[in-house]
């Protein structure tokens, strides 16, 4: 509040009735003008004794002014006088209608946007909530609205910086484990008045889920083939949770990032997974060829039935037809030698007879100085 008297006290050196003011007496015809019988300087802030002439009631002045506000009460401060403009309105209660104007407003006009809903507290009681556009409701403090994005997915991540997060699995191992939650807003009216801090809210949540789940499933689960059901297993918990709750979130997914074992243990891990891995690796070749050796005695075997089908209708010629496809299965890479009745002048196909006769003996020519024959090789 402003503290009137002080100014109008600084302001009373002005007046032109005061005899010892710098602008002299107020004339001999009291209007202020400082004419020249007074002997002083007029008044700059009256108009010229020429000029034109204020009208009662109206101040016209600095001086008037400051009269009738000094007529007007000498208490101080706000409520100490009825301070008034020219016209009699007072300029206080204009300036407070003003600002409960501006009060009103700014606090019950509230524009809403498309994903967005306004939740209406009427003196901290749920009243209604807000659609999308330009709504209205009671001034504050009467009414409170809170505004919330209803599409906004948030994200949470875990653990927050690069700090381990070790989780116990159900086999008694330790897994570093890094995980995002994925919510959104489902019903504005319980995500505003259920809890107050829903985000933390959600985060306990997320990690009591996951930790009850990881507790359930063993390490190559939880670090191979398992991930998937862990996440599935982790959303569908905590929905069930926020529900019971009535916290107004929606789980949209959760996503294993990161699950390894602890820092300290890492390279012992990673020799046993090697060694898991080549493990797996030697069962699937062996399991590969047990196949092979299936198939081809199931092969045989079906053979053997058909041949004894044909056995069973002509044992005489299946038992001739299956001696000779023997016998020409068995020499087909040998050699041979065939001896003909007595009488009859054998053929003996000897392929390597050729290969072991000798060559033919060649003959030196004769010279005075040599001998008369030389026989080079070996004689048959």
């Amino acid at each position: 509040m402003w503290n009137l008297n002080g100014w109008i006290a600084r302001a009373g050196v002005l007046r032109s009735d005061n005899p010892k003011g710098p602008w002299g007496g107020g004339g001999a015809g009291g209007n202020g003008s400082g004419g020249g019988d007074s002997g002083g300087p007029r008044n700059p802030w009256a108009f010229p004794p020429e000029g034109r002439r204020a009208k009662p009631g109206t101040a016209t002045s600095l001086d008037e002014f400051l009269k009738r506000a000094k007529r007007g009460g000498g208490g101080g401060g706000f409520g100490g006088g009825n301070f008034q403009m020219p016209g009699g309105r007072s300029i206080w209660f204009l300036g407070l209608g003003l600002l409960a104007l501006l009060w009103i407003a700014f606090t019950s006009v509230h524009p809403i946007g498309p994903q967005e809903r306004g939740v209406v507290s009427l003196f901290g009681k749920y009243s209604t909530t807000l659609s999308p556009g330009i709504n209205f409701t009671l001034p504050a403090p009467i009414a409170k609205v809170d505004v919330v994005d209803v599409q906004e997915i948030r994200t949470d991540d875990f653990p927050q910086g690069s700090t381990e997060n070790l989780v116990l699995t159900g086999d008694q191992n330790i897994i570093d484990l890094a995980y995002s939650v994925r919510w959104d807003i489902k019903n504005a009216e319980d995500f505003v008045f259920e809890f107050a801090n829903p985000r933390d809210t959600v985060r306990a949540v997320a990690e009591s889920a996951m930790r009850e789940a990881v507790a359930g499933t063993t390490l190559d689960q939880a670090i191979g083939a398992g991930r998937t059901a862990v996440e599935g297993d982790v959303a569908i918990r905590m929905q069930n949770i926020l529900d019971q709750y009535g916290s107004g979130v929606r789980v949209q997914g959760v996503a294993i990032k990161q699950a390894v074992a602890p820092q300290a243990v890492d390279e012992d891990f990673k020799a046993v997974s090697a060694a898991q891995q080549k493990a797996q690796a030697d069962i699937n070749q062996a399991r590969a060829y047990a196949q092979q050796i299936l198939a081809r005695a199931q092969g045989e075997a079906a053979s053997f039935d058909k041949i004894y089908e044909q056995y069973r209708q002509a044992p005489e010629v299946t038992r001739r037809r299956l001696y000779y496809e023997t016998m020409e299965a068995v020499l087909a890479n040998s050699n041979k030698t065939i001896v003909e009745a007595p009488g009859v002048t054998p053929y003996l196909p000897l392929p390597d007879a050729a290969g072991r006769r000798s060559p033919p003996a060649q003959v030196a020519p004769q010279t005075p100085d040599a001998p008369a024959a030389a026989t080079q090789g070996n004689q048959p």
